[in-house]
């Protein structure tokens, strides 16, 4: 049997829509997963049974995350939130969590997840960095590998691209700035914004800053392995 994935969408402010990049379905399937999109639940025997069912959390890119959920009042530079989801994935989170069940985030979802651990995060990096930053927010097309990555020696970032150097893309303002107990900071970019984190404690709890599954549909294989190991850890 492939694993179930519930994968996590975006919605505009309107809220009429949910909306999910191609890229994050094909990634999943390709990788061998049956991709389920969640929509934002909210009560709690929801929240259980979809923990329960599904094999493993995939929480995908997005609009900025409120700051109120790690204790701060908004930057001026913060963009677009959508509390629903914010509320969703935090809870949703932290009961796959409970369950030891394996999540992967990706830029967006590596914040939520850091958030839902204990962490917190960066509104702005411009603007709350006091150094020189690399641009985070690449022009160039969304596939390609805009700047390099060091790989923490061990770490299950490093198992799974078997490299502690990564060429990655880069679509972000926001970036985790702490972790909590349990955690560990598995990848710096070279102005030391933090580009990975993962659980020391669990089986396979990994975020990444980065778009892997814009890179996978140039067939990158580094982003070809994240997949394959995500989803063969979802397997029963």
């Amino acid at each position: 049997m492939k694993p179930i994935i519930g994968v996590t969408p975006s919605m505009e402010v309107s809220q009429i829509r949910y909306s999910v990049m191609n890229d994050n379905i094909k990634a999943i399937l390709q990788a061998g997963g049956i991709p389920v999109i969640l929509p934002y639940l909210s009560k709690n025997e929801d929240l259980n049974q979809i923990a329960n069912q599904i094999d493993g959390l995939y929480a995908t890119g997005g609009d900025d995350i409120d700051p109120t959920l790690f204790g701060e009042e908004p930057h001026p530079k913060l963009g677009t939130i959508i509390p629903a989801r914010d509320r969703f994935e935090i809870a949703l989170t932290k009961k796959m969590l409970e369950l030891k069940k394996p999540i992967l985030g990706v830029c967006r979802g590596a914040q939520i997840l850091n958030i839902a651990a204990g962490g917190d995060m960066y509104q702005d990096i411009y603007e709350q960095i006091d150094r020189n930053l690399l641009q985070h927010a690449q022009k160039a097309p969304r596939g390609y590998g805009s700047h390099f990555v060091d790989v923490l020696e061990g770490s299950l970032l490093h198992q799974l691209a078997g490299s502690r150097k990564l060429r990655v893309n880069s679509y972000h303002h926001q970036a985790n700035r702490s972790v909590p107990t349990g955690f560990q900071i598995s990848g710096y970019a070279s102005d030391s914004v933090i580009e990975a984190v993962e659980s020391t404690v669990h089986p396979f709890v990994l975020g990444v800053q980065w778009h892997p599954e814009a890179m996978a549909a140039d067939t990158d294989e580094t982003s070809w392995k994240i997949y394959r190991g995500f989803v063969a850890a979802c397997v029963k």
